[in-house]
């Protein structure tokens, strides 16, 4: 583009021309963006093995799930802000090889503890979507913008499930863990590549430094409410260790933001946590966040329950609990293609709305009818048509009212807050399930996971008020 070129565009507040072939781009930026989507559930199925081969309760292994969670919910801003530092493209491929290092490491593992630190390593390519967003917003033409971002934010569902369909096809043959994290190692390298070789950087670069201290005392808050949750009905609720945590965490939290308002370039752009346009797109996220990821962890124990022994569950096999959110899968991809042209005609906020109202109901199903396989394939199948509508639109409804230099690291809080809500939900699933357990054993009753699915069916609901009252409050909101 030639000097005049810039100047006019400049002037007309348009975008320079976009590079010629986009497709490549956004083909790579989704086979990347599910092959994070399938590290994050690979392990769900196993949770009940990986019980009895490491002799760990069920708040333990959670932690195999949670970890990778909690990894991501601080690598997130932190990479996006680097991102916009350092060129998108460049913490996209850092992020690919951390997931690649980090199935490595999974996939030698021989204790629980090693496993929990290869899968940390795993969660900080949760990073990978907001980098894939702002590369999108960088570099698209705009008419194409809300379709690619909905595109690459259905990935995140579609790889979920097909995460548990590939750990169900091997554990069907094998008891080991292991081959299950060397098929990640395999789609991390072949994402590396891709993305290698297509993707292109365009957008401007943002000064500045990383505020690792910012990074540091998230972390430090996030674990401590993490654990205090997850580990309050072994410990007690009202026990020392507890109430020190949630302390802890509360301490840390206003230090945090304390921190973050302090800084020159803080980790966390209060505004864009919670400014007037960012706290219904970020408070929707972490509602979603934490009943899809919710959803994930119930639907891997309730299938492979035995009916004849506990009185619920579908006798199903690791690959079964793969199989039966298959449906989810062609929903939500079919949905995820169909969002941007709701989005343009009634708004990213309805959109989101109407995706969140068709998630809520999908649990709904499932807490009031549970005896049957076609209860599953019936919850899927909605479940999906939710996901693929409100994560596509959620997608925009974050980054729409933004500058385009600080696209990444709005997509990064909202990507933070919704793993940060998935985190919670590991936990606080953990703990109900432990709490409420038949008479004698060690399993969890029916009416707990009844009662999970009817507090996930609320934020599901919840998530669809709060993007209602957004698209009351802003009604001329479109997508660019």
């Amino acid at each position: 583009m030639t000097g005049a070129q810039t100047a006019a565009a400049a002037t007309t507040g348009r975008r320079p021309a976009a590079p010629p072939r986009t497709g490549p781009t956004l083909f790579a930026l989704a086979i990347a963006g599910m092959v994070v989507s399938v590290q994050q559930t690979l392990v769900i199925p196993l949770l009940p093995e990986l019980m009895g081969r490491f002799h760990v309760s069920v708040t333990a292994v959670t932690w195999v799930f949670t970890a990778s969670l909690l990894a991501g919910a601080v690598a997130t801003p932190l990479l996006s802000r680097f991102g916009d530092m350092y060129g998108k493209k460049r913490m996209i491929l850092l992020v690919l090889a951390l997931l690649l290092l980090g199935s490595v490491i999974c996939a030698v593992s021989g204790s629980l503890g090693v496993l929990i630190a290869g899968r940390t390593l795993q969660g900080v390519s949760s990073a990978m979507i907001p980098l894939a967003i702002g590369m999108i917003r960088d570099t698209f033409p705009r008419e194409r913008i809300t379709t690619a971002i909905g595109i690459v934010s259905a990935t995140m569902g579609v790889g979920g499930s097909a995460g548990m369909i590939v750990t169900g096809l091997i554990a069907d043959h094998t008891s080991s863990h292991h081959p299950v994290f060397w098929i990640t190692v395999a789609l991390a390298a072949a994402g590396l590549v891709l993305v290698a070789v297509t993707a292109h950087d365009t957008g401007a670069r943002a000064g500045g430094r990383p505020d690792l201290a910012g990074a540091l005392v998230l972390a430090g808050w996030l674990v401590c409410l993490l654990l205090a949750i997850s580990e309050g009905n072994d410990w007690g609720w009202s026990s020392g260790g507890v109430i020190g945590l949630f302390a802890a965490a509360a301490v840390l939290c206003a230090l945090w933001i304390v921190i973050e308002r302090r800084v020159r370039e803080p980790l966390v752009r209060l505004n864009l946590l919670v400014g007037p346009k960012s706290l219904s797109a970020n408070l929707s996220s972490t509602l979603l966040g934490f009943s899809m990821f919710a959803a994930f962890t119930l639907i891997s124990g309730f299938v492979q329950s035995p009916s004849g022994k506990v009185g619920y569950g579908l006798d199903g096999s690791v690959l079964d609990v793969g199989l039966y959110m298959l449906p989810s899968t062609f929903t939500m991809l079919f949905a995820s293609a169909m969002s941007g042209a709701i989005a343009r005609r009634i708004g990213p906020a309805y959109t989101l709305a109407l995706g969140s109202v068709f998630a809520g109901l999908s649990y709904t199903w499932l807490a009031l009818s549970n005896s049957h396989g076609y209860d599953m394939l019936a919850f899927s199948a909605i479940q999906g048509i939710g996901f693929g509508v409100a994560y596509a639109a959620l997608g925009t409804l974050a980054v729409q009212h933004v500058p385009m230099d600080q696209s990444g690291i709005a997509s990064g809080i909202n990507s933070l807050v919704r793993t940060t809500g998935g985190s919670v939900a590991g936990a606080v699933t953990a703990s109900i399930l432990a709490g409420k357990v038949i008479a004698g054993t060690e399993v969890p009753a029916l009416g707990a996971y009844e009662l999970c699915f009817w507090i996930v069916a609320a934020g599901a609901v919840l998530a669809a008020a709060v993007a209602v009252v957004h698209g009351v409050r802003h009604p001329h909101e479109r997508p660019a």
